[in-house]
């Protein structure tokens, strides 16, 4: 089991001078220190962090995890960024989370233990900027910023299986850098 960190970004509808996931929780803790520290604590070994904007602040402070740099982070999305991770590791089950995302320990585990391909979702009500869903039969069926009638969230913890982490690593080929990685 791999693990990918999306922390590229700028997070400029923030305006911080930080990247998002550097900002502090309730708890003192930055979002990524604790999506770091739950990893490890479910045994995950090897965490890829992919990185762009100020990324030598994130590169000081976790000398314990792989990183992976997207030199167009100013100008690409999330599909880029995860293509760039995957590009970079060995056929795996691989987790991937938004860097921006604060989660409990349960939501990644009970992904972790799903068998096959997994999206972690919530029964929110959405705003315009939230990834939706939609799903029949218990499968996702639509999944992306412009869902209509959306079912919820998706929360920003997603799975690919080993069995599928080539397929998927072309469908990222296929796109382009502006993509997110739900298209």
């Amino acid at each position: 089991m791999k693990t990918i960190i999306l922390a590229a970004g700028v997070g400029s509808r923030l305006k911080s001078v930080l990247p998002k996931s550097l900002n502090k929780l309730p708890n003192g803790k930055t979002i990524i220190d604790n999506q770091i520290n739950i990893l490890r604590k479910l045994g995950v070994k090897e965490i890829f962090v992919v990185v762009g904007f100020k990324k030598e602040i994130i590169m000081e402070n976790y000398p314990n995890v792989f990183f992976v740099y997207n030199p167009l982070f100013h100008i690409s999305n999330t599909a880029y960024s995860l293509r760039l991770a995957f590009e970079n590791m060995d056929e795996d089950d691989v987790i991937w989370i938004n860097g921006d995302v604060a989660l409990e320990k349960e939501v990644i585990k009970r992904v972790i233990e799903k068998e096959g391909n997994a999206v972690a979702v919530n029964k929110s009500k959405c705003s315009e900027e939230e990834v939706k869903y939609k799903t029949k039969n218990g499968k996702i069926v639509e999944i992306s910023k412009n869902v209509i009638d959306a079912e919820g969230e998706a929360v920003g913890v997603n799975k690919i299986s080993k069995k599928d982490f080539y397929t998927f690593l072309q469908a990222l080929k296929e796109g382009n850098k502006n993509d997110c990685f739900e298209k």
